[in-house]
């Protein structure tokens, strides 16, 4: 039992749960017909283990630099480093580990495909360092490096395997992800004020609320765009189905009690998730059964 609690309070730490935004690494694969590609599927499982154990180095850095404003938040303090759950000496040796198995991981991709994508993964590790240590003070940069973690994602995923990101869905995921990251501090201004982020005294809910909905309309067109764009024409049937979970989605987040967090917002949705899982498996017969 006490094993099992340790390790809990570990996979807490690396925050496994957010894994699920590493899932834009099969993007590309997906989008491309190659899923069933054995080579190409390991290649990208092992690009999406490589930039999760990044994420959890980045996730980890962040949490003890922001120990002190953690623990006067609603939320964060119950993080286990705000806690006092693990000791930050413990939580220094489990990036370690990570760092060795992400360098592992990609000196064993770059001999099997000669890929240079570990150059994105160095981007982004520099660009969260430099945020955690005071660029999330930056008004403006703060949303732009949140978002480019997403955007990174997408073409990590493609130039693992050589595939080219077409401009549309580079647009979409772009657009997307300045909607979650805007919603995200838009939330955590309403709900805490600038007291646990002093970026936040920068900002007023207009202009985020007005930015945020600017956002979510450009990622409805330009997905519409994309979909239009495909040689599979079916693909134009999902499109109701993105419009309702971009609708239940913004709905979510202006309830007063969400932190805007794109993970916990999805998570705590049941019908949300259901729609999600629906709108995965009706493209995957829409690329791979009924193409």
């Amino acid at each position: 039992v006490t094993a099992k609690i340790i390790m809990k309070k570990y996979l807490k730490l690396i925050r496994v749960k957010h894994y699920l935004k590493n899932v834009i690494v099969f993007l590309p694969l997906f989008f491309s017909s190659k899923l069933f590609d054995v080579n190409a599927l390991l290649i990208t499982f092992l690009g999406f283990i490589q930039y999760s154990f990044v994420s959890s180095i980045v996730y980890i850095i962040n949490d003890i630099r922001d120990i002190d404003d953690d623990r006067k938040h609603d939320e964060k303090r119950k993080r286990p480093l705000a806690s006092g759950e693990i000791k930050i000496k413990n939580a220094i040796i489990v990036v370690v580990l990570l760092a060795l198995i992400t360098i592992g991981i990609g000196c064993y991709l770059f001999i099997l495909n000669g890929s240079y994508a570990f150059l994105l993964l160095f981007v982004y590790l520099i660009l969260n360092i430099l945020y955690s240590f005071g660029l999330k003070e930056k008004v403006i940069i703060d949303i732009v490096i949140l978002a480019s973690g997403f955007v990174l994602r997408l073409f990590y995923g493609g130039m693992i395997n050589n595939i080219v990101i077409s401009n549309y869905l580079f647009l979409t995921v772009l657009c997307g992800s300045l909607f979650m990251a805007i919603g995200k501090r838009r939330n955590e201004l309403r709900k805490n004020g600038d007291k646990t982020r002093k970026v936040l005294k920068y900002y007023n809910i207009d202009f985020l609320s007005k930015n945020l909905y600017i956002y979510l309309a450009m990622t409805l067109i330009f997905f519409s765009l994309w979909t239009m764009s495909l040689e599979n024409g079916n693909m134009i049937l999902v499109i109701p189905l993105i419009y309702l979970i971009c609708l239940k989605y913004s709905y979510n987040i202006e309830n007063e009690d969400s932190f805007g967090d794109p993970v916990e917002v999805i998570f705590s949705d049941k019908l949300l998730l259901g729609c999600i899982a629906l709108f995965a498996i009706i493209i995957f017969l829409i690329f791979y059964v009924f193409k």
